[in-house]
């Protein structure tokens, strides 16, 4: 499957020679945006897989959009691009959580292996923040169904072993998750006590 990429620079030539370099590496440009507010919509509209993005925009520059791009995790990455290698933009755009800084004029020598790194990075960092999402779940509900174990052997004088059996006894018959029984025993009790 093609990757993704939207295009945000308020020059329409670059954003033809960006397309151009793009499409020949067989590329999909899903959207060109001419500011960062519409880089933006596109991202949410396509949710591509890199954005390629100027600094210096009307309305919205490069390094805000980017803010928000990859705060909302609308794409996977972003790569900037810019006439300014200053210091402060580059510390900028370390802050934003870019994958690449280029300076303009770009070819596809300079471009390519950047946009090739950018996608394996922001991939390798959206499996990273699958991984914890799934990993704090899997503690979040492990947290409830000791909670919920605690108030079984209270109430009903089980061992810790005869209540974790119980949950999973319920879990299993009502063909609902551990957790959403733990939910269930631990608002109830929450109810009774008031």
């Amino acid at each position: 499957m093609k990757k993704k990429i939207v295009i945000a620079d308020d020059e329409p030539i670059t954003r033809i020679d960006l397309r151009e370099i793009l499409e020949e590496a067989n590329y999909d440009v899903v959207g060109e945006a001419t500011d960062g507010f519409d880089a933006v919509e596109l991202c949410k509209k396509h949710l591509p897989d890199l954005v390629l993005m100027d600094i210096k925009m009307p309305l919205l520059d490069g390094i805000n959009a980017a803010n928000i791009i990859m705060e909302e995790e609308l794409a996977n990455s972003v790569i900037l691009l810019t006439a300014y290698s200053g210091k402060e933009f580059i510390e900028k755009a370390k802050v934003a959580g870019v994958m690449g800084y280029l300076v303009k004029p770009i070819d596809d020598k300079s471009l390519l292996p950047a946009v090739e790194i950018a996608l394996s990075k922001g991939k390798e960092i959206k499996k990273m923040k699958k991984d914890i999402k799934k990993a704090n779940e899997k503690l979040e509900a492990r947290k409830k169904i000791e909670k919920a174990k605690g108030i079984l052997m209270r109430k009903n004088g089980m061992n810790e072993d005869e209540a974790y059996n119980k949950i999973r006894a319920l879990s299993m018959n009502k063909r609902v998750s551990m957790k959403e029984i733990a939910d269930i025993l631990i608002m109830s009790n929450s109810i009774n006590n008031r």
